[in-house]
């Protein structure tokens, strides 16, 4: 099993929706043998999702009600093989604890480069929301083509 996990800051926006688009992608494409989970740095442990990512998810087909937000720690990041983050203070905050060489900004992995930050929706309206669901959307289906990548190279070794 290849354990994936999403940061943000409080769990409840960013990171609960590319948790939710990063499963579907993967499950859409018919692979196995991954664990989506999302944590924050700043994250009040138990929190449901915002009303924003929860209802701009459930526009697109995904339910985020059971989401219960949680912290990052340092056994999430060693338990984890690949860490991606909204922003390069959560891959900072990873990366202390332990994340060095698997913890990315989602945009660098996605698009293989110094991809931007995807920016905080919190305390915005539904309109914000909908911009960043949509940020989000097509960087997790670039990383789901570079993790499904990896895995067919380091299956063919």
């Amino acid at each position: 099993m290849k354990r994936i996990l999403v940061v943000c800051t409080g769990n409840i926006c960013r990171s609960p929706m590319a948790e939710a688009l990063i499963r579907r992608e993967l499950e859409s494409r018919g692979a196995q043998g991954y664990i989506v989970e999302s944590a924050g740095t700043g994250a009040w442990d138990g929190n449901g999702a915002s009303e924003g990512a929860y209802l701009v998810s459930l526009e697109n087909g995904l339910d985020l009600s059971d989401h219960r937000a949680s912290l990052l720690t340092p056994q999430r990041v060693e338990s984890s093989d690949i860490i991606l983050t909204m922003a390069r203070h959560h891959r900072r905050r990873a990366e202390e604890m332990g994340g060095d060489g698997k913890t990315y900004l989602l945009g660098e992995y996605a698009e293989g480069s110094s991809g931007g930050e995807v920016s905080d929706p919190f305390g915005s309206d539904v309109s914000v929301y909908r911009e960043t669901y949509c940020e989000i959307e097509e960087l997790v289906k670039a990383a789901v083509d570079r993790i499904l990548e990896s895995a067919n190279e380091n299956s063919d070794r």
